[in-house]
């Protein structure tokens, strides 16, 4: 017997171990034994009967629920099994409330505590009413934005001339009064409302020493275009080239990556905490970071492959779905790291911890490269055969490694590897033998 995130061993009772009640009750159900130790040893209790029928009080009285208690007698020794069920509602002991990941239990505080509540409450906070907005706040030029960016996916858009009517189509009102979305979204002033919902771009020399900052206000629609147009005027640069008479300018991180990693930032965010969404220019990356919630399907490993999507804010997802600004498959992520591809710029790096997301994208390290700015579809092919042969050589020492492996030692995507493998066998130097799961690779003698 081990402790894990439905198990938990005491020696002895002691009123403060309702907190692992009030864990087990948030999280997943478990059992709680009294009378054995953390190495999962038996050591029995004394007082067995006793706390066999006083500890359903004791407990019921500290968190309103009835746990099931029952004695147990094994190797001459009595204990305590207390087994408690997942609770729909939040189960607190006095007055502070507890989860449970692995075999620790934590309590919750400040935007952790604030999420679970909501979340127990069958609430987001995005569909929470907010009573001080009134139409007369709505700005009509983002409701016409909007619909000039959904006719494509609402044909009949342009048809519905009730700007009421038309929030209440996208779900952000009940019962005539606005969400805390519709804020979000049309607001004139969203900052009365919520000033942290903006976002603060700043040029770094280092890591504590900024050179200049600015700060992107308005409603979340409003700073999705007026961030990429700072970042392009004033914080990037660009080369220029020409294509004939047509003159072009690329940006030094690619537009359409750095408007998916915006977005994504947008959409998944915790509105209600404290905390702006931050873009850090430095001279050879640059930091998109916000306070965010992973879903618990979704890890950062992943990320780069095929994932389901799962929006933190729903409601603000779909409204920028039917804007045309995002698709509904989960691939932002998947897209960013092809636009930096598509540049020849090293695969962005995604990153969580302690509550905040960050997408890192790097510069390419032109002497490291040894290639120009002016690079050439002869670089991009030596580029693949120098990574065809690393594959090669990495097929060779492990005849079962798998794609996933090879992508991550390599630096890339799961899908450039499995392209490049469909290369080298359309050259006949390697071969599968057996099926993708039970089989191995074999290197032909050429």
């Amino acid at each position: 017997m081990i402790e894990d995130i439905y198990t938990e061993f005491k020696q002895l009772w002691r009123d403060e171990y309702i907190r692992y009640i009030s864990a087990f009750c948030n999280t997943k159900g478990g059992v709680l034994y009294v009378g054995i130790d953390d190495k999962g040893e038996i050591v029995g209790v004394d007082n067995a009967i006793f706390l066999l029928e006083n500890l359903p009080n004791i407990i019921n009285s500290k968190t309103g629920i009835m746990p099931l208690i029952e004695l147990i007698d094994k190797e001459d020794k009595q204990y305590i099994s207390i087994t408690v069920q997942p609770s729909v509602v939040p189960i607190s002991y006095n007055g502070h409330y507890y989860t449970r990941s692995g075999s620790v239990t934590t309590e919750l505080h400040g935007s952790r505590l604030n999420t679970f509540l909501l979340q127990k409450m069958g609430f987001t906070w995005e569909s929470m009413i907010e009573d001080k907005f009134t139409i007369d706040d709505i700005d009509n030029n983002a409701i016409a934005k909007f619909k000039s960016l959904a006719v494509e996916r609402i044909p009949l858009i342009n048809t519905e001339n009730d700007t009421l009517k038309l929030i209440d189509k996208l779900q952000l009102t009940t019962d005539n009064k606005f969400k805390k979305a519709a804020v979000l979204l049309f607001a004139k002033d969203t900052q009365r409302f919520y000033l942290q919902a903006r976002i603060r771009i700043g040029k770094f020399l280092s890591a504590s020493d900024i050179q200049t900052s600015d700060i992107i206000e308005g409603n979340i629609f409003e700073q999705v275009f007026k961030t990429l147009d700072v970042l392009k005027t004033k914080y990037l640069l660009s080369t220029i080239s020409y294509e004939g008479i047509v003159r072009k300018e690329i940006l030094e991180y690619p537009y359409e990556a750095l408007r998916e990693a915006i977005l994504n930032a947008i959409i998944h965010r915790e509105y209600f905490t404290t905390s702006e969404i931050q873009i850090r220019v430095f001279k050879d990356k640059l930091v998109i970071l916000n306070e965010a919630k992973l879903s618990k399907e979704i890890t950062v490993d992943n990320l780069m492959e095929s994932h389901p999507s799962k929006p933190y804010n729903k409601l603000i997802a779909e409204v920028f779905y039917k804007a045309g600004l995002i698709e509904s498959w989960g691939r932002g992520t998947q897209r960013i790291v092809e636009e930096c591809e598509k540049a020849n710029l090293p695969i962005p790096k995604f990153e969580y911890k302690d509550g905040t997301f960050y997408v890192i994208f790097f510069k390419r390290n032109y002497e490291k490269e040894n290639v120009t700015e002016n690079v050439t579809e002869n670089v991009t092919e030596n580029v693949t055969e120098n990574r065809e042969a690393l594959i090669i050589k990495l097929i060779t020492e492990n005849e079962n490694i798998t794609t996933t492996e090879i992508a991550k030692i390599l630096n890339v995507v799961r899908r450039t590897v499995a392209r490049d493998i469909e290369n080298l066998k359309a050259k006949g130097i390697i071969n599968r033998i057996g099926s993708d799961k039970g089989g191995y690779w074999k290197v032909n003698d050429k």
